[in-house]
Order: C-alpha cells, then sequence, then structure tokens
C-alpha cells in the first residue's frame, strides 16, 4: 500500500479532509523528536506544541517514551557518546576533540557528585544481645548521660 506524505514528510492519515479531526500517526521520526525533547526537559504540554498535537494524543501515541522520562537524558547522551566514538575510531579529528570534551564534562559531574553527595560510611553492627545481656548493659551505663552521674553506681 502506497502512502501519501505532507509537506513535513509526515504520513497522510486515511480520512484526511473528511469530516472530524484526523487520527494521529506516531512516525520512529517523531518517537526520537519526543525523546529528544525530554532529554530536554521539556514539559508535555510544550512537546506536543511542538509535535502540532494536543496533550491527550501526545500521552495516547507516545506512552511508551514518556514512561522513561528520567532516562531519557542518560540515553540521549550514551547515544551522543556512541556516535562520537565511532566517528573517532573511523579517525574524525574533530569527533575525536568533541568527546575528549564529553569525557572531561563527565569526570566533572562526577566529581561534582561525589563532592556534593558523599557516601555515608558503613557504621558496623553492634551484635545482637540477648535479654539478659542487654539489661546488664544497661544496668552498667545506668544514668551516664544524666545529671545522677556516679550517683546510681553500687561502688
Amino acid at each position: 500500500m502506497a502512502e501519501n506524505f505532507d509537506l513535513l514528510g509526515d504520513p497522510i492519515p486515511e480520512n484526511w479532509g473528511k469530516r472530524g479531526r484526523p487520527q494521529h500517526i506516531a512516525t520512529q521520526k517523531n518517537r526520537s523528536k519526543v525523546m529528544m525533547l525530554l532529554a530536554m526537559g521539556w514539559s508535555v504540554e510544550r512537546i506536543a506544541q511542538a509535535l502540532g498535537i494536543t496533550a491527550p494524543t501526545l500521552r495516547k501515541n507516545y506512552f511508551r517514551e514518556l514512561k522513561v522520562r528520567e532516562d531519557a537524558r542518560a540515553r540521549l547522551d550514551g547515544a551522543l557518546a556512541d556516535r562520537l566514538w565511532t566517528k573517532a575510531m573511523g579517525g574524525s579529528v574533530a569527533a575525536l576533540k568533541e568527546f575528549r570534551k564529553l569525557m572531561e564534562r563527565n569526570d566533572l559531574m562526577l566529581g561534582q557528585h561525589q563532592f556534593y553527595h558523599p557516601q555515608p560510611e558503613q557504621k558496623k553492627k553492634d551484635p545482637k544481645l540477648g535479654k539478659k545481656e542487654q539489661a546488664a548493659l544497661d544496668a552498667e551505663t545506668a544514668g551516664q548521660d544524666t545529671g545522677w552521674g556516679d550517683d546510681l553506681r553500687l561502688n
């Protein structure tokens, strides 16, 4: 079946020009565009405006892309790094320079993340005590952090 395309390269729906609003057809090009715009932090309403559809239509036709909104930036950065690496290994000096810049930004980002979000030190867990051992320990340390001091000791 031969499909007709409009001036922007999108397929023309079957009911085009007939009564009612034509059905939106989700193309791979639009899916990629939605993922790119999600990675850039655009809202659903703004993405819908860019595609020329309503927000409910966007949610209906691109729900898989919207579901992985949090991963969109990482996926876009990964695709960019992969493309640059492929070009750099092919001999492109410009791609090699851009890949180096990407690596420096990545190292800077990792350093900032480690500086602002240090890993908490792992505390050793105290051994689990039985009832009698815990009672004896509580009796020895009774009143230590209070004003009573050594007044509660039997010595």
